[in-house]
């Protein structure tokens, strides 16, 4: 998280001050004493991070009030944000404006503790896998989202080895890793002090729209999430419709 500030040019002093929290208190975190989660949840918007990431980058378990809503959901994302990089930019943000309109539902059921495969070690691999939980992506969706926005096709079960720690977290998975968790590929090397190259890839708009729609439907039930891939797949067909008869 130091180098995180490091790189905003954010002393400890000017972060306690634009959050309105005390100085002493976020000097503490950055030593490495465990956070107050209200500290925390101040905190983010000042580090233009989402709290539930913070929570994940602190080392602590997530709140119920910040976690996915609905597991069942999470397994429509790869779908939808395979559709959504094929609509241009105007109807991705319709889809995110649908998303935004939906009511919200209240927890049914308590958060599910994380399966034991998914109890990762301290690490990089393991933060960040932990942030694509937060999106509601387990292994196997993070692995047809990566395959959707970026260049990288893994198998579900190498993505747990690196949440593990047992294969390398490399530069170029690093920076596919920041576009499907809509971080900027710079933060996301700072806080897991890997370098990337200087020249990194640029993102593709469209990615970018799809991964933040992923961070969206989070708060959804699987049924709201039907219902905006239903739409997205009648922008689709009616975009395709003109070509389809010329």
């Amino acid at each position: 998280m130091a180098r995180l500030l490091e790189r905003r040019e954010l002393s400890p002093l000017d972060l306690s001050q634009r959050a309105g929290v005390g100085a002493h208190e976020v000097r503490a975190f950055l030593d490495g004493a465990t956070p107050n989660p209200l500290l925390l949840r101040q905190l983010a918007s000042t580090v233009d991070l989402h709290a539930a990431d913070l929570f994940v980058i602190a080392g602590l378990p997530v709140p119920d009030d910040l976690a996915p809503l609905d597991a069942v959901a999470g397994r429509l994302a790869a779908t939808l944000a395979g559709l959504a990089i094929l609509l241009p930019a105007s109807r991705r943000h319709q889809l995110r404006q649908a998303v935004r309109s939906m009511p919200q539902e209240t927890r049914t059921q308590p958060v599910p503790p994380l399966p034991l495969r998914e109890q990762y070690p301290p690490g990089p691999g393991g933060m960040i896998l932990r942030m694509l939980r937060n999106r509601n992506l387990d292994w196997i969706g993070s692995a047809k989202c990566l395959a959707q926005l970026t260049p990288h096709y893994l198998a579900a079960s190498t993505l747990g080895m690196i949440g593990h720690g047992r294969k390398e977290l490399t530069p170029d998975l690093l920076v596919s890793f920041a576009t499907l968790l809509a971080v900027p590929a710079d933060d996301l090397a700072a806080l897991t002090n890997i370098a990337i190259p200087r020249e990194a890839p640029s993102i593709n708009p469209a990615a970018s729209d799809a991964a933040q729609l992923i961070w969206d439907i989070r708060r959804l039930t699987a049924t709201q999430t039907q219902q905006i891939l239903d739409e997205a797949e009648s922008m689709l067909a009616a975009q395709e419709a003109p070509q389809r008869s010329a």
